[in-house]
């Protein structure tokens, strides 16, 4: 359903480089950069991008859930998340309530974003 998603940061230097890592570990990478707005995703084509705060006032809570091509790869993020200063909302674990093979972590990006690695497949 979604072709692209895109947020706003108070400091897109330091969410660049957040999501240079934590996004290495899935499998995607920055694509572009037009100035102050990067995209991100799996090459050829950028399907998460970032900029400047422009719009609206005060601080409004996203939550963006990443696929993850495997259960190691949500550790993976998590743990180089929490390395990259993210504070850690929920570790690595199954989350049967919304599927019995949801396996998910949550943490903050530098704007206070829940940003989640979720992979939906056993094991």
């Amino acid at each position: 359903m979604l072709d692209h998603l895109s947020i706003q940061c108070a400091d897109v230097v330091a969410s660049g480089a957040f999501y240079d890592q934590v996004l290495a570990v899935l499998g995607a990478r920055r694509i572009v950069d037009y100035g102050e707005v990067a995209g991100f995703g799996v090459p050829p084509r950028p399907t998460f991008w970032i900029g400047p705060q422009t719009t609206g006032t005060g601080f409004r809570e996203s939550h963006v859930a990443f696929t993850a091509p495997d259960r190691a790869a949500v550790v993976a993020f998590h743990d180089v998340a929490v390395a990259a200063g993210a504070e850690s909302l929920h570790a690595p674990r199954l989350w049967p309530e919304y599927d019995p093979d949801y396996f998910g972590a949550f943490v903050r990006d530098p704007d206070g974003n829940n940003v989640e690695a979720v992979c939906l497949g056993p094991g």
